[in-house]
């Protein structure tokens, strides 16, 4: 088992100095895919990569999505031979105490999805937890279980074998809907799935990208489309020959 952290960012420059702070103690490398950021955040990410060696960044020309960007992140950790990745937001909303307690479920199970289950405080919107109530229940009735927790939370850790061969076979969305999707593929494809509690944290003056008109609009189509492949009416999508998850190592 080899496992190194991922972090999707765009635009984060201000908040990702903290987080890198804060992974610095834990001796793990990191991989931050930058999806096409500006200027500002590029030099922000470039001197982070020189004072912390353990911390290199693959970059996105252009902006593609958080979806896009995991993707682009496993591939480029599959092809470094790291067997899981343990993936956190750039804003600082999650926990970074709590990755011993990922890499020890990765220890008991190797095979399994290792899915933080949040615990929020007042900061947290509520039109944010109602919606991820909705989510969860989205995604009960799509995999027919109770096993995943919370599909929306970023703090988790990913099997990449299994996610590489499922990106392999199946088209997957580039945005914020990736996260629930990916989950709901894998754990039809019989991935077990584990659980950490995990303290997350809205900050009150934070960037956000989730776009409330776009990206729910394509959790709706996600969650309709999975509910029709549950019922035998659709199947997956395969993945087209011009899919790209592209970028390059700076």
């Amino acid at each position: 088992m080899k496992a190194c952290l991922l972090i999707p960012n765009y635009d984060h420059g201000d908040e990702i100095v903290a987080v890198a702070k804060s992974l610095d103690r834990h001796g793990l490398e990191c991989i931050v895919v930058d999806d096409g950021s500006g200027e500002r955040t590029r030099g922000i990410l470039d001197r982070l990569s020189r004072e912390y060696p353990w911390l290199s960044v693959h970059t996105r020309e252009r902006n593609g999505g958080r979806g896009a960007a995991l993707r682009t992140g496993y591939r480029v950790a599959g092809r470094r031979g790291f067997s899981h990745t343990i993936q956190l937001d750039a804003d600082g909303q999650h926990d970074s105490n709590d990755i011993p307690r990922f890499l020890e479920e990765i220890a008991i199970d190797p095979d399994a999805l290792v899915l933080g289950a949040p615990i929020f405080d007042a900061s947290a919107p509520r039109s944010r937890l109602y919606g991820r109530q909705l989510s969860r229940l989205m995604v009960w009735i799509a995999t027919r279980s109770f096993d995943i927790v919370d599909p929306l939370c970023g703090f988790r850790a990913i099997p990449l074998k299994a996610a590489l061969e499922l990106m392999d076979a199946v088209e997957l969305g580039d945005h914020m809907e990736f996260d629930p999707e990916l989950l709901i593929h894998l754990h039809r494809r019989g991935v077990p799935v584990r659980s950490v509690p995990t303290r997350v944290i809205y900050a009150t003056a934070g960037l956000s990208h989730f776009d409330p008109v776009r990206d729910n609009v394509r959790m709706t189509r996600l969650y309709t489309r999975s509910l029709l492949q549950a019922l035998g009416v659709v199947s997956e999508r395969p993945r087209r020959r011009s899919a790209s998850d592209g970028g390059k190592p700076r």
